[in-house]
């Protein structure tokens, strides 16, 4: 039973560990806070302090998703609706940690789209794979992250279903979905304006 409680308990303090701005801290005199679009995920990180750093950022935000994943399901299997149950409360855990860090005082988190890559990686590689291959192909039409990691998102949960056609990790994806959504508002305006920066100018 220790396990069951210190898995979700794991997995959202490691969500919380704010890579980006540990990283530029350490390496370079910016705070990324204050910096770009002000999002301490690997792409603004990228965009402001290099190519090194925000690749580095990207690993360790979807580390933080795969984690705890794969304890959960190493110690639960998948083959009920419980185990589903519990994989998908740690992969919410892991998730919220990212977009709402106890260690940053629940703010200034991240976007949330590598540290669910990182969970559902784990949960349905197939799924993941589309989803990826959906942003990769956004971002060479569109020339821009967040446009690409919408799309990404929306198409998540179809996929998910699709090859798991499993209620509870659908219900899941929908919820990173919402969330994901939730944290581009800013993007979707500027996008709209179309003042949202590009990634090759």
């Amino acid at each position: 039973m220790i396990k069951y409680i210190a898995i979700p308990v794991f997995g959202y303090l490691l969500g919380s560990i704010p890579w980006g701005l540990i990283l530029t801290r350490l390496f370079t005199p910016v705070d990324i806070r204050r910096t770009g679009s002000g999002n301490i995920g690997a792409t603004n990180v990228a965009r402001e302090t290099g190519l090194t750093l925000g690749i580095i950022t990207l690993v360790g935000d979807i580390l933080k998703g795969a984690v705890p994943v794969a304890w959960a399901v190493s110690i639960t299997g998948s083959n009920n609706a419980w185990a589903a149950l519990f994989v998908a409360f740690v992969s919410l855990a892991a998730f919220m940690g990212h977009l709402f860090p106890v260690y940053m005082r629940f703010k200034n988190g991240g976007k949330g789209v590598a540290t669910a890559a990182g969970c559902f990686m784990v949960i349905s590689p197939v799924a993941t794979l589309i989803s990826i291959l959906v942003f990769i192909m956004m971002v060479c039409l569109t020339n821009r992250v967040s446009l690409a990691s919408l799309a990404a998102a929306a198409v998540l949960p179809i996929a998910v279903w699709e090859a798991t056609h499993s209620k509870i990790m659908t219900g899941c994806a929908v919820i990173i979905t919402i969330f994901i959504c939730f944290r581009h508002r800013d993007n979707i305006k500027r996008l709209l304006s179309g003042t949202e920066p590009a990634i090759w100018k």
